[in-house]
């Protein structure tokens, strides 16, 4: 026997060294998000609500911008007047100021962030109520998950690209009203307002992703798409309306201020209700859009009520802000993994029937 024809039989005869299967990493949520993503693209909803929201954010940018230039001196000589002796950026209050309506005394359109405070969820609604419903009513959820997806891909793609939605739209109006207020104004906001409203825009897109998983929740629980809306939109209207009645009656109930009660009586009374409140994500994105967007306000102290005299007239830095909000950050993130947490156990816990 030849060499050659002695090594090829040792070869043959050598065990065989195999690599580890590589795993692919599980996409099924991808493809349902895109899916569900190009059909809130190409959807009425999403078109009606961007012009709306970017309609009303230019017309309250515009006319806070040309009141601003008509007084830029005296609103930079008041915002600069600090212990810190550090120029203060009027842009960032073009989307918190309201604007005064011409022509009627006394009344004034919404800030922007206060449309955001009040549409933003209308937008985690508009895409979440109808999640799983719409699927189940249509007869489409058994065929969709007898697919060679993992059930929980469903309802991680569906928020998914609910939530990718909501944050270009949001991030969208944004650029568009930075934009406006820029060339109205005429001042180039600097690195710390950039960071200042990126924040805020991350803010924005946690609030509105409470009320999406809110909404993919009552999506899941309830069986039609109408009855899942109606139940969110009703949550809403109390929180909005009604919310700080609820807070009153509840902090009297827990801590009562009777007649002649005492000062310790009184603060607990206060204290309570702004615990209570907080227990709302509206309040909670109130809270966070006034001390980002606006460095003056240096504390959230239930005990001040003018939110641009809290202690001292110094302007916060951008870092001391962020610590600012940072509970109520917290808060909110922790309700919306609360609600999400919920739907997905639900979902998965569901029998679903073809």
């Amino acid at each position: 026997m030849t060499d050659i024809a002695r090594v090829a039989t040792q070869t043959s005869d050598a065990p065989m060294l195999t690599l580890p299967a590589t795993r692919s990493i599980p996409a099924g949520w991808r493809v349902i998000g895109s899916r569900e993503f190009t059909e809130h693209i190409l959807s009425v909803r999403f078109i009606v609500l961007l012009l709306v929201l970017g309609l009303a954010g230019v017309l309250a940018i515009y006319a806070v911008a040309g009141s601003f230039r008509d007084a830029a001196s005296a609103i930079a000589a008041e915002a600069t007047k600090s212990l810190t002796g550090r120029p203060v950026s009027v842009f960032p209050l073009l989307f918190t100021q309201s604007p005064t309506i011409p022509g009627i005394s006394g009344q004034s359109f919404p800030s922007f962030a206060g449309l955001v405070a009040l549409l933003g969820p209308v937008l985690g609604i508009a895409f979440g109520f109808d999640a799983i419903s719409s699927e189940r009513s249509e007869g489409t959820l058994p065929r969709l998950v007898s697919q060679p997806i993992h059930r929980d891909d469903v309802i991680n793609g569906k928020f998914v690209a609910g939530l990718a939605v909501i944050t270009m739209i949001l991030a969208a109006v944004i650029v568009l009203l930075s934009g406006v207020g820029i060339i109205r104004l005429g001042i180039v906001p600097d690195a710390e307002v950039v960071f200042r409203l990126v924040t805020w825009f991350l803010v924005a897109a946690i609030y509105v992703a409470f009320w999406l998983a809110l909404a993919t929740l009552a999506s899941v629980v309830f069986r039609r798409a109408a009855t899942a809306a109606l139940v969110v939109i009703a949550f809403w209207l109390i929180l909005t309306f009604f919310g700080n009645q609820i807070v009153s009656v509840a902090a009297g109930y827990l801590r009562p201020v009777p007649s002649g009660a005492t000062a310790t009586e009184t603060l607990a009374n206060v204290r309570m209700v702004a615990d209570l409140g907080r227990l709302s994500p509206i309040t909670l994105f109130t809270e966070m859009t006034q001390a980002m967007l606006n460095p003056m306000v240096q504390s959230l102290d239930p005990f001040f009520t003018d939110p641009t005299r809290r202690a001292f007239a110094t302007a916060l830095p951008y870092s001391q802000s962020l610590l600012l909000i940072w509970p109520q950050v917290l808060l909110l993130l922790a309700g919306t993994v609360i609600c999400f947490a919920a739907a997905y156990v639900s979902f998965m816990r569901q029998e679903i029937r073809a």
